[in-house]
């Protein structure tokens, strides 16, 4: 190899070296985002540029979301965002939460954003609720009035988002559930449905009344029913089912009792039978003491006989002269 050739070879790798240090410093040092970030009033250092590079922090997202926060008024330190990505927040959405609340006259400091972006909260749709409030429409609701007729409510409930008891407080869910409870205990205490029928409004006056929206994330504007459907009869049913199971009732104590009824006429008939099967020794036994002659015997057996044919004759099933027992 030549001269000539060694150094061609060594400019090409003194090249290639130079190429990967531009490229790594501009890497390190994002010189175009920090001429933004100066040209913007929000000057940020090249070493704080380069800290974040190396704290694996994108630098275009923290310093993108403090231009506009200095550009909206707001003053926000790169560590407190920095310190919010790390946390797993995210940086943009509450910076433009923070600029909205700023915008509406809303107070809302950079923790408290932050904690409510990191309690999982939508801090953004909070800021946004918070300024034009949310309709939510509850399900059906059945409930019964005193007169045992079902009615089934829909209402739709104005909220708005209370961003001091954001963090902590209930969601949605537990203000549909209060709703709903307080339109089944205000049909259930109204004397007939035709009342709650004459004004609906009722219902909202009393739900309201109650502060259902305490401990929850939301303050409750109004309440408003959509529509109110007349159901079933449930009184009736319920007197009907009463009905049918009281029937049963009587006639399980009407067959227990045929039963012990037909049980004691088995008993008697036992003890009919009984005694007659002590007839005949009785006659015996008067027999070998001489308190009953043969006449006796004849004269009883026809006066026996005469009354069976009586009974015969007065259809009662008798038998006359004892011919069946012959």
């Amino acid at each position: 190899m030549t001269g000539l050739e060694t150094g061609i070879t060594g400019g090409l790798g003194i090249l290639i070296i130079v190429v990967v240090a531009i490229f790594l410093l501009l890497y390190l040092v994002p010189i175009p985002l920090w001429i933004a970030a100066w040209a913007s009033g929000a000057y940020v250092g090249l070493f704080t540029l380069v800290g974040m590079r190396l704290r694996r922090i994108p630098p275009n997202t923290v310093i993108t979301a403090r231009i506009s926060a200095v550009k909206a008024g707001l003053d926000l330190s790169v560590n407190d965002l920095e310190a919010h990505f790390l946390a797993g927040g995210n940086v943009v959405r509450v910076v433009n939460a923070m600029i909205s609340a700023d915008k509406a006259n809303i107070p809302l400091p950079f923790k408290r954003a932050a904690a409510i972006d990191l309690a999982g909260r939508n801090v953004l749709e909070a800021v946004q609720m918070s300024v034009l409030p949310k309709v939510i429409e509850t399900p059906k609701i059945a409930a019964v009035a005193k007169d045992g007729i079902q009615l089934i409510v829909v209402s739709r409930v104005t909220v708005r988002t209370n961003i001091d008891r954001l963090v902590g407080g209930a969601g949605e869910e537990t203000i549909i559930a209060r709703v709903g409870e307080g339109m089944v205990s205000t049909i259930g205490s109204a004397a007939n449905h035709k009342s709650v029928l004459e004004n609906p409004d009722h219902i909202s006056k009393h739900i309201l009344s109650k502060g259902l929206d305490a401990g929850s994330a939301y303050e409750i504007l109004s309440i408003d029913i959509a529509d109110v459907d007349v159901g079933e009869n449930i009184g009736a049913k319920l007197q009907i089912d009463q009905a049918n199971a009281d029937k049963q009732i009587a006639q399980a104590k009407a067959e227990e009792r045929r039963a012990m009824a037909v049980a004691l006429e088995q008993e008697m008939r036992a003890r009919v039978v009984e005694s007659e099967a002590e007839v005949p020794r009785a006659m015996a036994e008067a027999f070998r003491q001489g308190n009953l002659g043969i006449m006796d015997y004849y004269r009883m057996k026809n006066l026996q006989a005469d009354t069976d044919m009586r009974g015969v004759i007065a259809g009662t099933g008798g038998d006359p002269a004892g011919m069946q027992k012959k």
